[in-house]
């Protein structure tokens, strides 16, 4: 229902919405045969569906390959995310586990949902990783060892100073920035970026997740995870749990605060790495997250239910992001708007307003320099809806309407008059008009074609063009 609702106040989404679906629905359907290449795209979708989406672009081996780095990494966070396993079991798996990938009968069972199927199941990902090419299983290797020495030195030392909060984050996330970059330079396809720009790739999006996930960590059972550091945390209360209650909003609101503007300051590294890709697949999969991160940060600032529960971007304007992200100009545009947005919430009673607006105007600064604002349309400040929710209402009306009557009534009469509608559905050549006969021979498959007409109108309701329609394959 709430979904709904965003639709109807936002009904621009609709079309990316109905786009980022019917692509999930592709992917899945390009799973491939090999029973381990089929669980580890299978899990893939399962553990992050729309990192699946992105990776599906990228070209055969390199998308291979970094699958197999995304689910090795996930398996090793899910060993170090478990709080029931305990220090002296969990600490030799972490650092044993870049020789574990090359175990094709090892798994381990920890973690709940998914990630239980996941480390139950390892060894099919282990099989699929001694696949990969050798330069590939190298930087994987690399990556993993070192990440999982990081994290056994954390799982034993608490996160205290602001240069402990980059420390950890390096290992659980900058080393992911730094191993995508030896897979993109393995594969030809990109020069090799320093580790100083990879590393705040993978800070900025890691530092954003530990802002947005405060509570979850908190209210971690049977133990809290605690990655704020206490050096910007202790400065408004006596212990981090405290942040929580609802007596200490304001405080807890300008901690909130603090974290953010700590997290901006890996924005202008982001910027350049993205700037130096050259390869268009490579691009989309790496911009699509950070303009995310930029996105959720811009809503977590100054929001008190960062304390009180879960604040995401919507799934419309996620799909927006995904269909949308396709060159440099589109990436600043959208960390421009967003940090416009970020900026006019900011409160000059806060202690750190002007650190924060210092920050956030570096930002808007590189954006303008860049030439590029004027290439973009803006779909984060919206101009007003070509479409209002009361036509939008109606519409989804008559179309359930027609779809009850058609389930309940024969349809072979209506062939020739379905086949008469030339100017809504047009038709190129005699092979497609006896596709669309034959789809009316039974009742399930017309009704099936009928949701493709309602898909249809729902492209010419977000201002698509019918000459797009028209390359739509049916």
């Amino acid at each position: 229902m709430a979904n709904l609702r965003a639709i109807f106040k936002h009904p621009e989404d609709l079309y990316p919405l109905v786009k980022l679906k019917l692509a999930a629905r592709q992917a899945e359907k390009q799973i491939p045969a090999e029973p381990h290449w089929a669980f580890c795209y299978s899990m893939l979708h399962k553990v992050s569906r729309s990192f699946a989406l992105v990776i599906q672009q990228l070209d055969t081996d390199l998308r291979d390959a970094v699958c197999i780095f995304y689910l090795v990494l996930r398996a090793l966070d899910t060993v170090e995310d478990d709080t029931s396993i305990e220090a002296e079991v969990k600490v030799p798996i972490l650092k044993a586990f870049h020789q574990h990938i090359y175990n094709s009968e090892w798994h381990f069972s920890c973690g709940t949902k998914e990630y239980k199927v996941l480390m139950d199941e390892f060894q099919h990902v282990s099989v699929a990783f001694l696949e990969l090419g050798k330069g590939y299983q190298e930087a994987i290797e690399n990556i993993t060892m070192r990440m999982g020495e990081g994290m056994a030195k954390f799982i034993c030392k608490e996160v205290e100073t602001v240069d402990d909060y980059d420390e950890y984050c390096h290992y659980v996330a900058g080393l992911v920035g730094l191993g995508l970059s030896k897979l993109f330079h393995a594969s030809g396809k990109e020069d090799l970026a320093s580790d100083s720009i990879s590393n705040s790739m993978g800070l900025f999006l890691q530092k954003t997740n530990i802002i947005r996930d405060y509570l979850e960590d908190i209210n971690e059972i049977p133990k809290s995870r605690m990655f704020w550091p206490r050096e910007i945390w202790s400065k408004y209360a006596n212990k981090l749990e405290d942040l929580k209650y609802e007596e200490n909003s304001v405080k807890s609101v300008h901690c909130l605060n603090d974290m953010v503007t700590n997290a901006l300051t890996h924005v202008e590294d982001c910027l350049k790495y993205m700037h130096a890709l050259r390869d268009p697949a490579i691009f989309r999969f790496c911009a699509i997250p950070q303009i995310m991160a930029i996105g959720t940060l811009a809503l977590c600032y100054n929001n008190i239910q960062v304390f009180r529960g879960v604040v995401k971007m919507r799934r419309g304007l996620t799909a927006k992001v995904i269909d949308r992200t396709k060159t440099m100009s589109d990436v600043y545009g959208a960390f421009y708007d967003f940090s416009l947005m970020l900026k006019s919430k900011v409160d000059d009673a806060d202690p750190n307003a002007r650190k924060t607006k210092d920050n956030l105007e570096k930002i808007l600064k590189l954006c303008r320099n860049s030439g590029a604002l004027g290439l973009r349309n803006s779909y984060i400040i919206q101009s007003k809806p070509r479409y209002n929710a009361t036509m939008i209402a109606a519409i989804f009306i008559i179309i359930a309407i027609l779809l009850a009557y058609l389930s309940a009534t024969p349809p072979t009469y209506m062939i020739g008059f379905i086949l008469s509608w030339k100017n809504l559905i047009p038709v190129a050549n005699h092979s497609k008009r006896l596709m669309i006969y034959k789809c009316y021979t039974s009742q399930a498959p017309f009704l099936a074609f009928m949701k493709q007409i309602m898909c249809h109108c729902v492209l010419n309701l977000t201002s698509c063009s019918w000459s797009l329609v028209s390359n739509t394959t049916f």
